[in-house]
């Protein structure tokens, strides 16, 4: 009994750690949920876009994140160094008649957990 309540407890523990983890796939459901709402309701949520361009009926808002990062490599003498990173994620939103109707995203930091 005790093994058996203790397989569902891991899995359970593995099932939570999977779904907290940031992907791909949950930033392309969380930026999703926008899809359909309107344009008022995504500028509330995401803020001002660092950038909007206007093409006929349809206009396209584009948000950025950037982020960079430093790690200090060990080592002594000529064997040590800095390990810089950028991280960045641009996604732009399509909004057509004031509704959201697609979104875009290019990056290497284009990840999120999936929303609940």
């Amino acid at each position: 009994m005790a093994r058996g309540l203790t397989a569902i407890a891991l899995a359970l523990g593995s099932a939570l750690l999977v779904q907290g983890c940031a992907t791909r796939q949950g930033f392309e459901a969380r930026m999703g949920r926008y899809v359909g709402q309107p344009e008022a309701d995504l500028v509330a949520s995401l803020g001002v876009p660092v950038r909007s361009f206007q093409a006929g009926n349809r206009s396209f808002l584009q948000y950025e994140r950037r982020m960079v990062t430093a790690d200090v490599l060990p080592g002594w003498g000529w064997g040590g160094g800095v390990s810089v990173q950028t991280w960045q994620c641009d996604t732009t939103f399509e909004i057509v008649e004031g509704r959201v109707v697609s979104f875009t995203s290019r990056g290497n930091d284009c990840v999120a957990t999936p929303p609940r």
